[in-house]
């Protein structure tokens, strides 16, 4: 490669890695106080959680030789 390829190429790496930086900044912002903050408050436990517990209980009632629901 010649000097004035090489500056162009190292140009455009360091545009792309301040594009890289702000794409993860706003995203950050976005999604301050949502995913993030639901994931950490356990809200999505709750659904998982329900979810194993109806299963049980089906197969409970199954066993007991009822129906499913």
């Amino acid at each position: 490669m010649t000097e004035s390829a090489k500056k162009v190429a190292q140009q455009a790496e360091e545009r792309l890695e301040k594009v890289a930086e702000n794409v993860r900044e706003r995203f950050d912002r976005v999604t301050e106080g949502r995913f993030t903050d639901k994931i950490k408050e356990g809200r999505f436990a709750d659904q998982v959680d329900h979810g194993i517990d109806q299963g049980r209980a089906e197969t409970r009632r199954r066993r007991q030789g009822g129906s499913e629901r």
